[in-house]
């Protein structure tokens, strides 16, 4: 599991949506590793209620939950993170059955919500490794959400205030919720990587990069579980 071991290389990227786990997931399929997107078996399972709405696409996902103050919400927030729940028992039962065999798995931001047993087997399987953004990144991902959303469960972090519109409330209550996660994340990771630390093997525009995906397994290689890099 572990990178620098002879075990299968098993990793499962986390962190939030915009971190580049999707980005350095393909830079590392482009490798050679097997990977699977947990977004795009998520919205394959949800496809029956999207293509009855006319929603497509990890936006239209998005779409298809709508804003947390939408009166839908709440209930759509529970489907996904049930078939999100349902797509990681999978993968894993996968893994279980097949000790030999390699993943790279691309998390959504919300796997830190799927309960102790399936965060457990994950930790068990995979060698799980949280991408970290800086402060100043983290800005550059709330405006990134509020001009493109992507799916968000926010488990009770919107709260909004009298008189405030929902998109001023998400660009409050945002930050709140990276703050939370980012505890969750780093208890969960074996490794933390800052994604800064990434910008020198992989310049804007790099994607689908067998070199980046090598120079990604290599500057892993170098930390030790439980260990974060800046």
């Amino acid at each position: 599991m572990p990178p620098d071991s002879e075990q299968p290389l098993r990793l499962a990227l986390i962190g939030m949506s915009g971190a580049g786990k999707s980005h350095w997931t393909k830079n590392l399929a482009a490798h050679g590793c097997p990977a699977v997107c947990c977004d795009d078996e998520i919205e394959f399972r949800l496809a029956p209620a999207l293509q009855s709405g006319g929603y497509t696409g990890i936006n239209g996902v998005a779409a298809w939950m709508g804003w947390p103050d939408s009166p839908t919400y709440a209930g759509r927030e529970a489907r996904y993170l049930a078939e999100e729940i349902a797509t990681l028992d999978q993968v894993l039962s996968d893994l279980e059955k097949h000790p030999q065999r390699e993943l790279i798995l691309d998390t959504t931001g919300s796997v830190i919500y799927t309960g102790n047993n399936i965060l457990l087997r994950l930790r068990r399987q995979m060698t799980v490794i949280y991408l970290a953004a800086s402060a100043d990144e983290q800005q550059l991902l709330i405006a990134r959400y509020l001009q493109d959303p992507k799916p968000v469960l926010w488990r009770g972090a919107f709260q909004p205030r009298h008189g405030e519109t929902p998109h001023d409330t998400v660009a409050r209550c945002y930050p709140a919720l990276i703050a939370a996660r980012r505890q969750s994340y780093e208890a969960l990771a074996h490794l933390t990587v800052a994604t800064a630390s990434l910008r020198e093997i992989s310049p804007p525009g790099t994607k689908n990069s067998p070199v980046a995906g090598q120079a990604f397994l290599e500057k892993i290689r170098q930390f030790g579980p439980n260990s974060s890099k800046s």
